[in-house]
């Protein structure tokens, strides 16, 4: 369910992607973004993004991980994370979902 969140006034907000949510084996949550248009006052949007280089491996950083916080995610290449990705067809988390490491007290 979308839930509208009113912005601050001058505020400065970042989304935090996929890649970082691994990365932090969850610490840091990503988000689905959408944004509507305010017909009364314009609002400045600016896209960046920050990859890992394409010939390396992604997954959560080993110092994340001690035996009370189990690795969630499942360490694959860059440029296969990619594949897969945008193979998905840019379908919301879905691809996050696959790359979800099933632990032995997890259901579901």
């Amino acid at each position: 369910m979308w839930i509208p969140v009113k912005p601050l006034p001058d505020a400065f907000v970042i989304n935090i992607g996929n890649i970082l949510k691994i990365v932090t084996n969850g610490i840091y949550p990503s988000i689905e973004h959408r944004a509507t248009v305010n017909s009364m006052k314009e609002r400045l949007s600016i896209a960046t993004f920050y990859s890992p280089k394409v010939d390396g491996k992604l997954g959560s950083a080993p110092s994340l991980i001690t035996p009370e916080t189990l690795v969630l995610f499942k360490t694959i290449s860059v440029a296969d994370y990619f594949k897969g990705f945008f193979s998905r067809q840019l379908q919301g988390k879905s691809y996050l979902y696959v790359l979800k490491v099933q632990n032995e007290n997890e259901s579901g």
